[in-house]
């Protein structure tokens, strides 16, 4: 009797326990957040998409519209625009519902996808960002070999390597199966389940990819924008009485853009660092980092993309000027795109 009511207990437990999919086996335990907590989580996601959309797309139209803002520096800020465009179009959406709900219901094939995406504009941003600093290290460094050395052409050349090897790693790392490869068996047996979407990697793994993606361009990056600024404090106190007045003015246009280009590189490296750390310490320490702050860590990265327009809007006048124009309509008048928006 005792023995029978233990049992009837326990089966009650266990179907009381949620799951993903009741009905199918093998399913992902799920979380439920209480409501309270559920709609402000919402909310504040929602929001961070919006602005994260509506900010690259003003960016995009603005350096496409306006001709005055053609040039090698923003086509590869064009780039970097659209590769934040994508993540909030196309990642966080996704990445929204899974964090509420802490299940994945949309499928095996859409998570290895989103995977990959969410990977290739984690790359593509670095690699962006490695471009820009090297065409600012010719802007400044090399000023009268600039033109020469950094045209549309090379930058074109620039973009397509970004993209080509970002995609390279992200769907490789993925459809390639090379984030399990020799642990196949345990993430089989114990990670893998229905409802389920995380990026689990293995310690070589994790290591090569964060080595590739984040710390080595990272390392590249911040060496030479201190080279920069090293050249940039030379130039300043070289530039003196008024025959220099043009080079002057010049120079000092030259290191705004690059001390603005600077700030979105530190904005990068300062979100993405904590989970490129986590990344790559957890297989090393059997896996022991809550998958909750995983997730926190992600979205912190993501905000990197939403912040982005946010620096050009604050540093920026043409920005402000073009965000105006586009925001008033005032874009579609005959004659727009030739606007001087460095005018004051």
């Amino acid at each position: 009797m005792d023995l029978n009511l233990e049992m009837n207990s326990t089966h009650i437990l266990m179907k009381l326990d949620p799951l993903c999919y009741e009905s199918v086996n093998g399913s992902c335990p799920k979380f439920t957040y209480p409501l309270l907590l559920r709609v402000p989580l919402y909310v504040f996601f929602g929001i961070v998409v919006i602005l994260t959309v509506f900010g690259n797309v003003c960016v995009i139209l603005a350096i496409i519209h306006f001709k005055q803002l053609h040039m090698p520096t923003n086509y590869l800020v064009l780039s970097l625009a659209v590769t934040d465009l994508l993540l909030g179009g196309f990642v966080m959406p996704p990445s929204m519902v899974r964090s509420v709900e802490t299940c994945w219901y949309l499928g095996k094939l859409f998570c290895k996808i989103h995977s990959s995406v969410d990977i290739t504009l984690c790359t593509a941003s670095i690699l962006n960002l490695c471009f820009i600093s090297i065409d600012r290290y010719y802007a400044v460094c090399q000023p009268l070999l600039y033109q020469t050395i950094i045209t549309p052409s090379i930058t074109l050349i620039m973009i397509s390597i970004c993209w080509t090897v970002s995609f390279a790693v992200g769907f490789g790392i993925i459809f390639l199966q090379l984030n399990i490869l020799g642990i196949e068996d345990f993430y089989h047996e114990n990670i893998e389940c229905e409802g389920g979407c995380v990026l689990f990697q293995s310690a070589a793994s994790s290591t090569a990819s964060s080595l590739l993606s984040f710390y080595f361009p990272g390392i590249i990056m911040l060496s030479v924008y201190t080279k920069i600024f090293r050249v940039a404090q030379k130039q300043a106190k070289s530039i003196q009485g008024s025959k220099h007045k043009m080079q002057a003015t010049i120079s000092k246009e030259e290191r705004k853009a690059t001390k603005t280009l600077a700030v979105i590189m530190g904005v990068f490296l300062s979100l993405w660092t904590p989970f490129f750390m986590c990344n790559v310490i957890d297989p090393f320490i059997g896996y022991l980092i809550p998958p909750i702050l995983f997730d926190m860590l992600v979205w912190v990265g993501y905000l990197n993309s939403t912040f982005n327009p946010i620096v050009y809007a604050f540093f920026y006048k043409w920005f402000r000027k073009a965000l105006w124009m586009i925001m008033s309509g005032k874009i579609f008048q005959p004659g727009s795109s030739r606007i001087n928006l460095f005018s004051h």
